[in-house]
């Protein structure tokens, strides 16, 4: 009897594992070329900075150098297990990127369901997911054409750890997406706690999309969250944000995100503008990062892009944006104003290569996060030494 029954048990699992079927996908990308700066910053012997030309050869500027691993597993009625592992590399030196963490550009795992996904794990925050393919830089400019020092992190500079992301099925062109990740600090509910929730439409010529992030402790609890975060000095984080336009703001107790992006699309023509406000909130918490400058309050920036791409053929695109940043009086002085111009040429060799030509020019003015006069600070290894800065970049990416 027994027997009887397992047999009955196991012939009625059988079908459910005929027909499960999995599957594991390598791919990645390789983006290489070189690039012109203008005005790079160099330090000199007695402390000085002095400007200078400069010709690198950089990795990942149109889109990050990366390998990964992408697989599901088909559970039927429409259920399937997923999961990436995504590496990012300098493939000018062989070094990983994301201070060296095997899997910082995403490891996660979930299940994606007629209802939608749920993921666990080091994930883009969902502004990423709806707003970032409505920058320029999403589209042809890469990380340079990024607005100031990706201060609203659209062109996703960081991504988020421990996080649990859903992201809804489209239903009449709509799609939604929330994240939380709890800080994991314990007694402390809220330190280093990161949500974001965000909202898309696409219908006919016309896409939508708006988002909100919130990050508790920025300086360790996103921009430090690599693996190798700047030391811990008589109890102080040390800084991790880098650049100008906003290392001065590492004592944010909190830093807050709020977006919005349409594009309308007539032909091969796309015209869009993409607008954020970027707020570095309650300056002065010494558990979140240096103060230096004993700066409180609230640093806040509005930013406001249009761009324009034009696809002359299904091989080449053109695109233009143009930038303007606002940063709020803070600490005493004005704030910093920083506009930027960019335009990308992008041309298909084949399915899988592309050979570009990017240029970015951007002019700043005011009192930067610094507490000096605001120099610019294209997205890329050196700020400039004053107000001005150029680089333009020719480079090739290949996927596999």
């Amino acid at each position: 009897m027994k027997k009887s029954l397992l047999a009955v048990c196991a012939a009625a699992a059988a079908p459910a594992f005929a027909y499960a079927q999995s599957s594991v996908t390598l791919y990645g990308i390789v983006d290489q070329g070189l690039s012109y700066f203008s005005n790079a910053a160099t330090t000199n012997a007695n402390g000085s900075v002095s400007g200078h030309s400069a010709v690198r050869l950089l990795s990942g500027v149109m889109q990050q150098s990366r390998w990964g691993l992408r697989g599901s597993e088909d559970l039927g009625g429409g259920l399937k297990t997923i999961f990436v592992l995504e590496n990012g590399f300098d493939a000018s030196t062989g070094k990983a990127a994301q201070g060296g963490l095997l899997f910082g550009k995403k490891a996660f795992v979930g299940m994606s369901s007629p209802y939608g996904t749920l993921t666990l794990g080091r994930q883009y925050d969902t502004n990423v997911d709806m707003l970032g393919t409505m920058e320029g830089a999403g589209q042809w400019g890469g990380y340079m054409a990024a607005h100031p020092g990706d201060l609203d992190n659209i062109n996703n500079t960081n991504s988020t750890n421990n996080a649990i992301k859903y992201t809804s099925n489209t239903y009449g062109g709509f799609t939604v997406a929330g994240m939380f990740s709890p800080g994991g600090v314990a007694g402390n509910f809220a330190r280093n706690r990161i949500w974001s929730l965000s909202a898309g439409y696409v219908g006919g010529a016309l896409s939508l999309a708006a988002g909100y992030l919130d990050v508790q402790n920025p300086n360790t609890g996103f921009y430090g969250n690599t693996g190798s975060p700047a030391a811990v000095v008589n109890g102080v984080p040390g800084s991790n944000m880098v650049s100008p336009v906003y290392s001065g703001y590492a004592s944010a107790q909190s830093l807050a995100v709020a977006a919005a992006a349409a594009a309308w699309t007539i032909g091969p023509a796309t015209a869009g503008v993409v607008y954020s406000n970027t707020r570095f909130r309650n300056l002065g918490d010494l558990s979140s990062g240096p103060n230096p400058h004993g700066l409180s309050g609230t640093a806040a920036f509005n930013n406001v892009e249009v761009n324009f791409r034009y696809q002359f053929t299904p091989l080449l695109l053109w695109g233009v944006a143009y930038n303007y940043t606002r940063g709020a009086s803070v600490g005493g002085h004005d704030g910093a104003t920083y506009n930027q111009i960019a335009s990308g040429v992008d041309y298909l060799l084949s399915k899988r290569t592309d050979v570009y030509l990017i240029g970015v020019y951007q002019q700043a003015s005011g009192t930067d996060s610094t507490g000096n006069a605001a120099v610019a600070a294209i997205n890329g290894p050196s700020a400039s030494a004053n107000n001005k800065q150029a680089v333009v970049r020719v480079g090739m990416r290949h996927k596999f």
